[in-house]
């Protein structure tokens, strides 16, 4: 079925591309790559002397003799600072290109290789200050991004590109569905991670609220090809669940450069079984259990509620494959164009554990309890991106971007059954569900200049842009005769649907005012205008055996929105190793059209829309202090962060008259948080004996509700911490380089508790449904041992610590990996 997936993906390559000159009028958001694409890394030492602004055009670039792995990072002119050591100090391609005011962190192909256990793209941020990846597994298809100050209910609150491709599925703010398609990345295309803090630049919509991530590929200028073969194992015992789950993960990069063309092609697949997502609960009894049936174990949930365990949820076995294409052609030496083409193909099976015997028979049983049905399914996605850009680098009086994109939900298909049979049986009922999301569907594009009125490095630069977006949501949900055998429309009877779309159009300016060599002034604003329209619900009400007995639908009002968010920053360099900056922003982040109108279940997840929501207003002010030297940084940043009509949902379990249980999330607009903390982030090389680097951050923030007058619980909401928002977070490493063949690293991670409901009830901490805190201890060692083969060992959660956000994660996992440099 895999094979048959992946020819079906490649067959609709050019029909894919003609989408972006459809009359749906794509619009992108684009990544803002300076010219050349990629820096990977810097060369190994650097004498520190001043930085003087090159002229780097696509000419220059095609006759270099260097692999993209020696060149150093772009320099940034208007700052008064040394060279860096490592290319991962210098300010990203972004930030130079069109003088964002955030501060960043980044991290080089060359760091991941030797600090991190990489088994999925997004494993890369790992050690980022503040930075968490809620991946529950390897290939989780569902990794949602948290910032410093969001959690991980955040998704559309954070901005994640790949190059020119905008890889945050806006389309909705949740951890499913909607979370970034880190997928479409194969982990040995990466050049270089960098991440910018907070909603300070015009450039980037109200969804940059928590940051922009920017991963770029590492473009080639000379051939290469690369490939990795990684295996993880972990073993598992939790509740009644003892296993090892092994993942397997083949990765390979090649490419070249042939005059005014370069090309890079990358693929990955990946083979993983995965531990327990969810489990299975009932009952309102402690430790009492369906009737006939032993097994039960008793437990509660995290508001101290009766929640007993009787068997896993979702139990799952998925094949991915993904596959990229990046061409880039310098049709003059200071203008190139850039096509990129992803796909990816998932198919992913499920088959739960029950706990649960018989006390008749004295076989596995599921008791009756209908809620196994939800984790029982067959899940088949492919999903294709593509993106095209035209970019200048004059480096003169004017340069321009022009970018769009657009991605497309080929198949999005799970089938399951509606039911389980009679106890005490342990089959499920013929009838089920089919849920799709195929014909879902976003488009984004921009056009930036950069106005230079006094040249290159001038004490003004000016950069302005337009926006327009498009996201488009199809979500029907049929009922079907034969589960597992049926066409993909099932019988033809709906049990929902979820319809509608949301467009922005935005114009930004920025102006860049160095006042004086030392101080520089960031003035900007955005202007948005938001829409939603053609919104449809249709929703039944049907028997516990699937059959439906009423039928309701409801054609959503449409909304709309237009708002201006004006930004600020002043910068001053008191010399070049201290920096001083203080950073203000007014953002819009508009409601996504999976909040507004979606309504589903998955993994017995329960998602409920509100089509009424309105935009939340965020205003965040931060202020910088940094000092750098040749090899290292500390910072300091202090902040603080006001939103209005804060977009928050909590969930709730629901326990139905058999027993059986069930979890519903649900979404409305919060009136006032305030959140406000401390940042205190360093990296340092060379620290007291040569090749030991010193890497960690600890952030402090305290979250409140300052009013929600619609809250209609018994208890007070008013005071309490802002959901998944943790106090502490905390990260720690050493990586000691004995020499160019060796890198060993020791790191730890920590997060303090966090509260899942706006009125902090779930206290009870490790069991399914908590938001633990959490402890974690990861080790790797690197070893070159030829110029073209290297090897890795790593152990992630060396200590075991069993801890759940929602969901229970990994345990201690043992990673070994190959890789052959051509």
């Amino acid at each position: 079925m895999l094979r048959c997936h992946a020819r079906r993906g490649v067959s609709v390559v050019a029909v894919q591309a003609a989408l972006l000159a459809s009359s749906s009028g794509a619009f992108a958001q684009s990544s803002s790559a300076v010219l050349p694409p990629v820096t990977v890394d810097a060369p190994a030492t650097v004498k520190p002397k001043p930085r003087k602004p090159t002229v780097n055009t696509a000419a220059a670039r095609s006759r270099s003799a260097k692999p993209a792995g020696e060149r150093a990072a772009p320099a940034v002119a208007s700052e008064q600072r040394a060279a860096s050591a490592r290319a991962s100090l210098d300010p990203p391609a972004a930030v130079a290109r069109y003088q964002l005011p955030q501060r960043s962190f980044s991290v080089t192909a060359k760091e991941v290789d030797e600090t991190i256990n990489l088994k999925d793209p997004e494993d890369a941020v790992k050690y980022m200050p503040s930075l968490f990846v809620r991946k529950r597994n390897d290939g989780d298809n569902q990794a949602v991004l948290a910032t410093r100050s969001w959690g991980l209910n955040s998704s559309a609150r954070t901005l994640v590109y790949y190059d020119d491709l905008l890889i945050s599925a806006l389309i909705g703010n949740n951890n499913t569905n909607s979370s970034p398609r880190w997928n479409l990345i194969s982990p040995e295309a990466i050049g270089r991670v960098d991440y910018l803090n907070g909603p300070f630049a015009a450039a980037y919509p109200g969804n940059s609220i928590g940051g922009v991530l920017l991963i770029t590929s590492k473009m080639p200028d000379k051939p290469f090809a690369v490939a990795k073969e990684t295996v993880s194992v972990m073993p598992w015992n939790q509740y009644g669940t003892k296993d090892t789950y092994v993942t397997s993960q083949t990765s390979a990069a090649a490419g070249n450069r042939d005059g005014a063309l370069s090309w890079l092609v990358s693929a990955n697949y990946l083979d993983s079984f995965q531990q327990p997502l969810s489990y299975t609960t009932f009952g309102t009894t402690l430790g009492v259990g369906p009737a006939g049936t032993t097994g039960t174990i008793a437990a509660q949930n995290k508001a101290g509620g009766v929640a007993n365990v009787v068997g896993t949820g979702a139990l799952a076995h998925s094949h991915q494959t993904s596959g990229n294409l990046r061409l880039a052609y310098d049709i003059t030496p200071l203008v190139q164009a850039t096509y990129s083409f992803g796909i990816w193909n998932n198919h992913q099976t499920s088959d739960p554990q029950t706990y649960l015997r018989s006390t008749v028979t004295g076989l596995p049983t599921f008791g009756g309890v209908s809620s196994f049905a939800n984790s029982k399914y067959t899940w088949d996605q492919i999903h294709v991106s593509n993106a095209v850009s035209l970019k200048s680098d004059t480096k003169g009086v004017f340069d321009f971007d022009l970018a769009a994109s657009s991605y497309n939900y080929l198949q999005e298909i799970q089938v399951s059954p509606y039911t389980v049979s009679p106890s005490p049986g342990l089959g499920y009922s013929l009838n089920g569900k089919v849920t799709r999301m195929d014909g879902t569907n976003w488009q984004n594009a921009d056009a930036k200049g950069i106005w230079r009125p006094l040249g290159y490095d001038g004490a003004h630069e000016v950069s302005f842009g337009i926006h327009g977006d498009r996201y488009r949501l199809e979500n029907p949900v049929y009922a079907s005769s034969v589960w597992y055998n049926t066409p993909s429309t099932g019988n033809g009877q709906l049990y929902s649907t979820g319809v509608g779309e949301t467009r922005t159009g935005a114009l930004w300016v920025q102006d860049a005012w160095k006042i004086i060599p030392t101080v520089k002034l960031t003035l900007g604003g955005r202007l948005e205008s938001w829409q939603a329209v053609e919104g449809f619900n249709l929703n039944t009400m049907a028997t516990s055996a699937g059959v439906i007995t009423s039928v309701v639908p409801t054609w959503q009002p449409g909304l709309s929105s237009t708002n201006f968010s004006p930004k600020a920053s002043l910068s001053f360099d008191p010399n070049k190793d201290w920096n001083i900056t203080a950073n203000f922003g007014e953002a819009y982040r508009y409601p996504t059209v999976t909040e507004l109108y979606q309504n589903i279940t998955v993994n017995g997840v329960t998602y409920l829309a509100n089509p009424l929501l309105s935009p939340e207003q965020d205003f965040t002010g931060e202020l910088n202090l940094e000092r750098r030297w040749v090899d290292g940084r500390v910072r300091l940043t202090v902040f603080g962060e006001r939103t209005n009509n804060a977009l928050i949902s909590q969930s709730t379990t629901v326990t139905d008259a058999s027993g059986a249980q069930s979890v519903q999330t649900a979404i409305s607009n919060v009136a006032a948080i305030r959140m406000q903390g401390v940042e205190l982030s360093a990296d340092k090389d060379n620290v007291l004996i040569a090749g030991l680097q010193v890497f960690g951050s600890v952030t402090y923030v305290d979250s409140r509700i300052i009013s929600d007058p619609s809250w209609k619980g018994a208890t007070t909401v008013v005071g309490k911490r802002v959901p998944y928002v943790p106090d502490w977070r905390a990260k720690f490493g050493v990586t000691y380089r004995p020499n160019e063949n060796w890198a060993y690293t020791v790191a730890a991670r920590y997060s303090g508790k966090q509260y899942s409901t706006l009125d902090n009830t779930d206290r009870i901490s490790h069991v399914y449904g908590a938001f633990d805190n959490f402890f974690v201890v990861d080790l790797k060692m690197h070893y070159n041992a030829t110029k073209n083969f290297a090897f890795d060992f790593g152990i992630d959660n060396l200590f075991n610590e069993q801890y759940f956000l929602f969901h229970p994660f990994p345990g201690r996992t043992f990673v070994l990996a190959g890789k052959y440099t051509f």
